[in-house]
C-alpha cells in the first residue's frame, strides 16, 4: 500500500479520463446545479504526461456560498472538506480510497475567478505542445526519485517550472483570443 506522503509518478494511464467523468457525475449530484461545469486538469489530463495517479477535477460554480451549504453531500461521497485550504476563494475538497490512498482532488471556484483561466490555459498548453509536456514529465520523474517520501518537497521543487509554464500558456491562450 501507498504511504499517504509518499511520491509516485506513472506513465499517462488513458483510464484516467474515464475515472474523471465517472467522479464528476458524483460530484455534479453532491453540488446540484450551482456546478455549472467540470474539467479534467493536472497531469492525468495531459496525454504522454506522466503523473501521480490522482485526479484534479476543477468545478466551476455559480457561488461558493451555495457550495459551503452542500460540503456535507461531498462528504457523503466520501470526500474530506477541507476549505480554501491555501487558495483564497477556492473550496477544496479530496478523496482517499478505503485504504488511504488518494484518489481525487477537487477545486471549486465560481465562474470567471483567474484561477480557472490558469489552470485551463496550462493544461491545453501542454496538450497543444508535447514537447514541453516532455520536459514537464522529465521533471515530475526526476523529483519523485529525489524526493520519494515528501509530496510537499516534490510539490514545492516543481513549482519555478510551474510558473513558468502557466506564464507563457496564459499569453499563448489570450493571443488565441480563449479569454
Amino acid at each position: 500500500m501507498k504511504r499517504s506522503d509518499e511520491v509516485i509518478v506513472l506513465p499517462h494511464d488513458p483510464q484516467w479520463c474515464e475515472t474523471y467523468i465517472c467522479e464528476a457525475q458524483i460530484i455534479s449530484t453532491a453540488l446540484g446545479a450551482n456546478a455549472v461545469a467540470f474539467h479534467h486538469i493536472g497531469s492525468t489530463a495531459i496525454p504522454n504526461c506522466y503523473a501521480k495517479p490522482i485526479v484534479d477535477i476543477l468545478v466551476e460554480a455559480e457561488s461558493l456560498a451555495v457550495i459551503d451549504t452542500h460540503a456535507n453531500r461531498m462528504e457523503q461521497f466520501g470526500y474530506q472538506v477541507m476549505g480554501e485550504y491555501g487558495i483564497p476563494n477556492r473550496r477544496y475538497f479530496r478523496k482517499d480510497s478505503t485504504t488511504g490512498v488518494r484518489l481525487f482532488h477537487v477545486h471549486v471556484f465560481e465562474k470567471g475567478d483567474v484561477h480557472i483561466e490558469r489552470h485551463l490555459a496550462f493544461r491545453d498548453f501542454l496538450i497543444q505542445h508535447p514537447d514541453w509536456a516532455h520536459d514537464y514529465s522529465q521533471l515530475k520523474r526526476k523529483l519523485a526519485i529525489e524526493n520519494p517520501n515528501s509530496s510537499r518537497s516534490y510539490t514545492a521543487a516543481k513549482t519555478d517550472f510551474v510558473m513558468m509554464v502557466e506564464k507563457v500558456a496564459l499569453d499563448w491562450r489570450k493571443r488565441l483570443g480563449k479569454f
